[in-house]
């Protein structure tokens, strides 16, 4: 450590604050922790989760309330625990969801309705969600639907789509309004449909749910409050084995420190140097916190400007400035308004709550969304150190002095006092612009502050320029101003004039190399060219009258409010209450995530003995192994083995289909991230450092195989071609009415961001015997691959999984391979072996959707009929096959999606790369493929000069047709799906406002697009997986306990389970439990996935029901008025067994092709309606219509949360989740920072889902239909929308015909795709010889 502190009389170690009213005394603080640490580790308060450990998912949200020791006022903020340092929250008053409400006494009415309005999947982002809308109302009893919507921004969820989130806690805000009983006194949801059904849109009562009253909350603890108002407070100084805490109490307190200790860093909000410890292990001996100095929290205003002590948080800063700009003249608050504009697209509500704004000016982050503004508006910097006093400088972009670790112009020992900013003049104008991959809570790809002084003298309706600044975000290393393009402006006339000049300017005065970080040179070029001509537009609309078509080129994008439909058919007004079949109920363990109460793998109490598990992962794609030195890490105190492949007692070698992957590496590496050996420990952190500190050494490295191209060049693939054939496409091809047209199409890949990452616990047992609990979604296969990796019968081996945290394919193969070291750790040390990966650890090593590239040769009659396709696509399958050729085989047997192909060859290869084995994603090989076949109707309808509508629909499959495999397609709903959705959607209309739009916008488009989909359902080519299985016992009290082979990971498989078991028993479903899903009570399960467990498990589940019922059917006959409870009770004296098992085989349906064909197909339509903004690729989608068969709805609660929350995933993987990696096979995308799932604010504006009515299908259980992957596809509907937007944008352009867009569509590709003048002249093109900073796998 660096230095010895002293410590003087008034100096105190000991943290005293309250976590959920309860007081928490801490005499032996470790400065390292997180208050999340604390809470899961010491308080083992397990709702607040761990989900991504850099404060970009929300999981971890709490509410900290403090009285503040400047203005004594208590206030309640939102912050995320994995960032707060416990030392930090001395003083301060937790609350986590436990101490909300709980199951055991009451709800909260937050979590009451979260649950009741379906708000809960998989349960995991839950807890963090609903600290987020508690937080808003201790502040906040009546919020507007507006400052609602705004703080969830910062919470993320995989599974729900948001929509049912929204919908229960808009009941809280002021604009909320339950309309009451409709006519006939119904429910004012319920309607009926043209052919007199009844249908309803009413997912939950209103009516039912507890009142929220604000006067009941907790009051802040009067400890604190007295004790903040009366004590002297003591200088706080915590020491630990590395690191030393400091709270001074005084700014000469402070100055003294820093002159002592220069090299110490100043936490506030602890987003910069927090990261650096946990992802970077940076080690800062002393931290020092300016919590206390009065000085740093200081706000003052004058007639001309403002003063911000630095240590004020954006949260409090942005109020400030609220109130200024309500009293300040217009001209003068110009620069208020650019920040506050600036700071609701900052981070997240939970990150501007403890992020401050000399935090942010110091951090010096090239990307920093906040400095340029400062820098532009000629803001002012005071600096005080203890013998250099006090000096004010200006602000500008020279301050940032650029790598390394963005330094800046300040000495060590100086401490920032505040940042002083100057009101606008008359004739000045501010305007800041950002673009990202997400509009909410994510960095800038280029970001500009652009002011400009204009001269007084307007005559003649001229007017010059006097001064301006023109900084930028994310353009180089650090904050970057355009000082020859600023010169080149003053004295400028301020007209039309300029712009090309400027344009060409800002190109020279902002460099990139074709590989400099961040990537994407032309489209950062591009926005800043765009970016000045906004602001052009911009500040003359607000001194002339500017040209209509420029007019779009003005607004700023906005958060509009989201509004909803849900649609369904009720059940008979005969069925009974108690049969539950076909009613949305809720989540049956929806509470429980509400409350924090579900339990996760990391949940789980700590065994005796058990140590943890940290992965040594290689650092080269394609060497081998000289040599491993783990000496520094067994020399750490706590550490205890480090195991590898010699230890292994079993088999290394595991895999799904081939034992290809070995559990640690044997002598060589073949993929960054690879387990070369684990380390176990004493605590998680111990293990994980002690894991770094393994040095591994490389020879014989070889260039690594990155992408398909390079696969092909290579021809390194996996098995042989899937090659298909119906017809002859030669003879197609060469016949006069046939037009022939060739293209080429990448879709990347997905990451499966699951919130619970993935993890187990292993526990061994006496005569080999070892128990795992794991997040899986086949316990059946974890149980297997434990088995042989221990050299041991699987009978020694039991699995068992309660619940997972969202899964989506991503915990079916490789959750296996993960869980089975821990069981070799768990053998070779004798000891309970847990480990859950850090988010970082688990995208970087565990798979992702499989990227597809296709090329292809379509022919077509000029009215748009198909007539022949040869297609050949290749797939990146990673480092081991996994499951790569079962996804080849998958897409090629789904090429032909919802149309009838005359003649079709097709040429499929998984391609081997050195890139993690990517792996079974929900869609499986269909969406990927439909993607593919969908843009070839859009191109062939643009070939034609047809409507893509009407050429889909003519191509469309029907009842009757037959497949290019030969299978018949019975009882076909697409078409009634296609129109309904149409006419739901109000098409026509759609697309006349589009085009009258257009027309009188030359900077914001809009596009309209039906997709349709069909989905086949069943375990094709795996028949053997075409099978469920049951256990049900029912006890003398007449209660049911209840177990299947599927597992539950949010989409409500348990509660339909539940569902029909009490159908057929005919009793309630609270006699009913589910406890869990386990190997040794239903043994030999089949994964839960491609759609099928519903079905699978559901015929399991009545099968054992149907037998336990028909023995307790005589003694129904026997005593008719008896009620379950008494025929249990005299079955039970009678001897009869009371439980059962069920067991459910699909047919295997054997086709004339030869091949198996599928159960059934599912089907649907929707209509996406989107803007862009053409000048930065931005886009919002205003409105979604959906219209899904599902059969008879299990549950239309569960079902249409599925699709809702199936079609945003699918929205994220089309348009914002780019998956990247650098040339030598490193991941780019390692977490919530660097890859973007859609959030809330992203959602279709109004989100409409109905599903079709009268619908049975004979094939599904209860006939309903399978409802998890089929909805996914649809959200192409967005992509397809933006296509025709980008079309009406090249037209304006003088662009015409069709044009490649690949999947996703990132705003880069949206801007650069509208190819006006800007992306076509004025951009530098990239060399493309040089190394990219990152490239599409």
């Amino acid at each position: 450590m660096e230095g010895n502190l002293s410590v003087a009389s008034d100096v105190t170690s000991i943290l005293i604050f309250f976590v959920n009213g309860q007081k928490v005394v801490l005499k032996d603080a470790n400065p390292e922790q997180t208050l999340l640490q604390f809470l899961r580790n010491n308080l083992r308060l397990c709702g607040t989760k761990l989900g991504c450990g850099e404060g970009g998912c929300g999981a971890c949200t709490v509410m900290i309330s403090q009285c503040s020791p400047h203005d004594q006022k208590v206030r309640h903020q939102a912050i995320n625990a994995c960032l707060v340092p416990i030392c930090a929250v001395d003083g301060c008053a937790v609350v986590t969801v436990e101490g909300i409400g709980s199951t055991k006494t009451r709800l909260h009415a937050v979590q009451e309705r979260i649950a009741k309005c379906h708000g809960s999947q998989c349960g995991f982002c839950t807890p963090g969600i609903v600290m987020s809308m508690y937080t808003l109302l201790r502040n906040n009893p009546q919020p507007s639907q507006a400052e609602m919507e705004g703080v969830l921004a910062g919470n993320l969820c995989r599974c729900t789509g948001y929509r049912p989130i929204l919908e229960g806690f808009k009941t809280f805000t002021k604009e909320f309004c339950c309309k009451g009983p409709g006519a006939d006194g119904q429910c004012c949801m319920t309607m009926k449909d043209e052919s007199g059904v009844d249908v309803s849109t009413a997912l939950h009562d209103v009516s039912k749910f507890a009142p929220y009253d604000p006067t009941q909350e907790p009051i802040f603890p009067p400890e604190l409050m007295i004790s903040k108002r009366s004590k002297t407070p003591s200088r706080l100084i915590v020491k630990g084995e590395r690191v030393c805490w400091n709270r001074p109490q005084s700014l000469e307190q402070l100055l003294s420190l820093k002159h002592q200790y220069p090299r110490a860093q100043i936490v506030a909000g602890n987003t910069k140097i927090g990261l650096e410890m946990k992802f970077k292990n940076h080690v800062y001996p002393v931290l020092i916190s300016p919590s206390e100095i009065k000085e740093l929290h200081t706000i003052q205003s004058s007639e001309t400007e403002l003063t911000v002590g630095a240590a004020v948080t954006l949260t409090e800063f942005g109020h400030v400035m609220e109130e200024l700009i309500k009293t300040l003249p217009e001209y003068k608050s110009r620069v208020l308004v650019a920040l506050t504009d600036m700071l609701q697209w900052f981070g997240s509500q939970q990150i501007r709550n403890v992020v401050t704004v000399g935090g942010n000016v110091m951090a010096a982050s090239p990307v920093s969304d906040l400095n340029p503004l400062l820098a532009a508006a000629r803001s002012r910097l005071t600096f005080a150190s203890k013998e250099g006093g006090e000096r004010t400088i200006a602000f500008t972009s020279d301050f940032f002095t650029g790598p390394p670790n963005q330094k800046v112009a300040a000495r060590e020992d100086e401490v920032l006092l505040s940042i002083t900013i100057t009101f606008t003049e008359a004739n000045e104008f501010l305007y800041w612009f950002k673009q990202a991959r997400r509009r909410d809570g994510d960095a800038a790809i280029a970001s500009a502050a652009m002011r400009v002084k204009l001269s007084d003298d307007a005559s003649e309706g001229k007017r010059t320029v006097e001064d301006c600044s023109l900084v930028f975000g994310a353009m180089a290393a650090k904050t970057k101003s355009a000082p020859k393009t600023e010169q080149l402006l003053i004295g400028q006339e301020w007209s039309n004039d300029i712009l090309p000049a400027v344009s060409k300017s800002l190109v020279d005065d902002l460099p990139l190399e074709s590989g400099a970080p961040g990537g994407m040179i032309e489209y950062r070029h591009c926005l800043v060219i765009s970016f000045f001509f906004k602001f052009f537009i911009s500040v003359t609309n607000c001194i002339a009258t500017i040209a209509v078509e420029d007019a779009s080129a003005v607004p700023k994008p906005e958060r509009l409010l989201s509004k909803s439909a849900q649609i369904y058919q009720e059940v008979p007004s005969d069925q009974s209450a108690d049969d539950t079949v076909g009613r949305p109920i809720a989540h049956l363990r929806a509470e429980h995530h509400a409350t924090g109460e579900a339990v996760y793998i990391d949940d789980i109490p700590s065994v005796e003995g058990q140590l943890y598990m940290g992965r040594v992962t290689s650092t080269e794609a394609r060497a081998k192994i000289k040599s491993v030195d783990t000496s520094a890490a067994l020399a750490m105190q706590g550490v205890s083995h480090y195991i590898s492949a010699a230890d292994v007692p079993g088999a290394n070698y595991m895999g799904p289909v081939v034992d290809d992957e070995p559990l640690f590496a044997d002598g060589k590496v073949f993929v960054i991230g690879q387990t070369v050996g684990v380390v176990l420990a004493e605590t998680r952190e111990l293990a994980q450092r002690a894991a770094h500190a393994v040095r591994v050494e490389y020879e014989d490295r070889e260039t690594p195989i990155i992408t398909m191209e390079q696969a092909i060049d290579a021809e390194s693939f996996y098995g042989v071609p899937r090659e298909v054939k119906k017809g002859d496409t030669d003879a197609a091809f060469s016949d006069s009415a046939t037009i022939i047209k060739e293209g080429e199409m990448r879709v990347g890949g997905q990451e499966h961001f699951y919130l619970e990452t993935q993890a187990s616990l292993a526990v061994p047992g006496e005569e080999d015997e070892m128990t795992l609990y794991t997040s899986t979604q086949h316990p059946a296969s974890s149980q297997r691959m434990a088995a042989k990796a221990l050299g041991v019968p699987q009978n020694r081996v039991t699995c068992h999984v309660k619940r997972v945290g969202g899964a989506f394919g991503g915990k079916q193969s490789h959750s296996g391979i993960l869980s089975s070291m821990a069981v070799v750790a768990a053998k070779v040390s004798g000891r309970p072996v847990r480990f859950m990966l850090d988010r970082d650890e688990d995208m970087a090593s565990t798979g992702q959707r499989h990227p597809i590239l296709a090329k292809y040769k379509i022919g077509f009659t000029k009215n748009g009929k198909l007539t022949a396709l040869d297609i050949k696509f290749y797939v990146n399958g990673g480092w081991t096959m996994s499951l790569s050729t079962a996804f080849v085989w998958k897409s090629a047997s789904s090429i032909d999606h919802c149309y009838h192909w005359p003649n079709l060859t097709i040429h499929g290869r998984a391609c081997r790369t050195n890139l993690p084995s990517n792996t079974a994603f929900r869609g499986f090989g269909e969406v990927e493929i439909a993607m593919l076949t969908e843009s070839i109707m859009t191109d062939v309808a643009g070939w034609c000069s047809l409507p893509v509508e009407e050429v889909r629909e003519k191509n469309m499959y029907q009842t009757g047709d037959k497949t290019f495999y030969l299978q018949k397609l019975e009882n076909v709903t697409l078409l009634r799906c296609w129109k309904e959705v149409i006419d739901r959607a109000n098409l026509d209309k759609l697309k006349a406002d589009a085009v009258q739009f257009n027309k009188a916008n030359r900077w914001k488009k809009r596009g309209v697009a039906v997709v349709p989909t069909k989905y086949g359902v069943g375990f094709v080519p795996v028949p053997e997986s075409s099978q469920g299985a049951a256990f049900i016992v029912v006890y003398v009290d007449g209660s049911v306990l209840l177990t299947h082979g599927g597992v539950e990971m949010g989409q409500g498989l348990h509660t339909k389970m539940i569902q029909i078991c009490s159908r057929v028993l005919a009793i309630p479903t609270s006699k009913i439990f589910l406890s869990e899903t386990s190997t040794n009570t239903v043994p030999n399960t089949t994964p839960t996935a491609a759609s099928a467990s519903t079905d699978l498990n559901g015929y399991a589940v009545k099968d054992a029901a149907e037998k336990i019922r028909d023995r307790l059917e005589p003694y129904r006959t026997k005593n008719p008025d008896g009620s379950w409870d008494d025929w249990v009770q005299s079955a039970f004296q009678d001897k009869v067994s009371l439980s059962a098992t069920g067991m459910y085989g699909a047919p295997t349906p054997m086709l004339e092709s030869g091949r198996i064909g599928f159960q059934y197909f599912t089907y649907g339509a929707a209509c996406s309606h989107v803007e862009i903004d053409t000048l930065t690729g931005d886009w919002q989608v205003l409105k979604t219509d959906i219209v899904m068969d599902v059969g008879n709805s299990l549950n239309p609660a569960i079902d249409i949360g599925q699709i809702e929350g199936a079609f945003v995933q699918g929205m994220g993987y089309f348009t914002m989740e780019e998956t990247l990696v650098s040339p030598s096979g490193y991941a780019l995308s390692r977490g919530p920072g660097t890859y973007k799932i859609p959030c809330c604010g992203d959602i279709p504006k109004e989100f409409n889902v109905a599903l079709l009515r009268s619908a049975p299908c004979d094939k599904g259980i209860c006939s309903s239909k399978s409802v998890g992957e089929p909805p996914l596809f649809l959200a192409s509907s967005v992509f397809y929308a933006i296509k025709d937007a980008i079309t009406a944008a090249r037209s304006d352009a003088g662009v015409t015909g069709v044009f490649r867009l690949d999947s996703p569509a990132t705003v880069e590709r949206i801007r650069m795709a509208c190819a006006d003048h800007v992306a076509r002249t004025q951009v530098p093109p990239v060399d493309k010889q040089a190394t990219p900073w990152a490239i599409q796998p």
